[in-house]
């Protein structure tokens, strides 16, 4: 009984953490904003899901070890695909303002 209410708590919260992600990413208007709402939310409610169905499916459960390794697998890979984008953003931004030319974006260099 309490298991099932921790469980709907759990599940309902990571359900409106990812609701807010979708409307971030609807509503912001340029690209980092939407990037910080599609990383930041999303992640913490994918990982209030995943606590919520553990709960649920019960302690010593073989889904269990999936259900942590989908965790920690978003935790690694969400900053690293936000700073990905991050960084694109920002030299297409600063090539679109004449401060960095094209062929410094493609070799890496810097100023």
């Amino acid at each position: 009984m309490i298991a099932d209410i921790v469980t709907a708590v759990f599940l309902s919260i990571g359900a409106l953490l990812a609701v807010t992600a979708a409307i971030g990413i609807l509503r912001f208007p340029d690209t980092l904003s939407r990037m910080h709402a599609a990383t930041k939310p999303q992640t913490l409610g994918l990982l209030m899901m995943l606590i919520g169905t553990m709960i649920s499916v019960g302690g010593g459960h073989v889904d269990n070890g999936m259900l942590i390794l989908a965790g920690i697998f978003a935790l690694i890979t969400a900053p690293v695909i936000a700073h990905r984008i991050g960084r694109l953003v920002y030299q297409e931004q600063r090539a679109r303002d004449g401060l960095m030319a094209r062929d410094q974006m493609e070799s890496g260099d810097r100023d």
